[in-house]
């Protein structure tokens, strides 16, 4: 079984224009980060020209599916009857898409498959993670 999980997913932009851009996105989940989930935008849907990832906790994106979400850089909130908002705050401004809930719930199934909730301590490397903060072996 592989330890992550890649799952493309149609994401549209909302501007204050009446239309919404769909861009490309993917969604990352890495079973050795067990706690965190990957957005991924590439370099032709950013305004910068460059690929652009934002880091968030599973929990909040299943949180947020169901009810609104966040206080920080990322917040998530159901938005209808088949859509999530994921809003993304930066220096920048502020970038909002609308994801399929469908997408996202079948993306945070494959992660519960993967890692179960409450199972994540199992799948971190403690050691290795205190060795690297601590600069290395003495």
């Amino acid at each position: 079984m592989s330890s992550v999980i890649e799952q493309s997913v149609q994401a549209r932009m909302v501007a204050s224009a009446p239309r919404m851009e769909t861009l490309p996105a993917t969604l990352h989940y890495d079973r050795g980060d067990p706690f965190a989930v990957r957005m991924a935008f590439p370099a032709p849907a950013t305004l910068e020209g460059t690929e652009v990832a934002w880091e968030f906790s599973r929990e909040l994106l299943a949180a947020g599916v169901d009810a609104p979400a966040g206080v920080g850089d990322v917040r998530v909130r159901p938005f209808g009857y088949d859509r999530t908002v994921l809003e993304f705050h930066a220096v920048e401004g502020i970038a909002m898409v609308h994801v399929r809930t469908s997408e996202l719930r079948r993306f945070l199934k494959r992660a519960q498959e993967l890692v179960p909730v409450g199972d994540e301590y199992r799948f971190m490397d403690l050691d290795g993670d205190l060795t690297d903060l601590l600069g290395g072996p003495a």
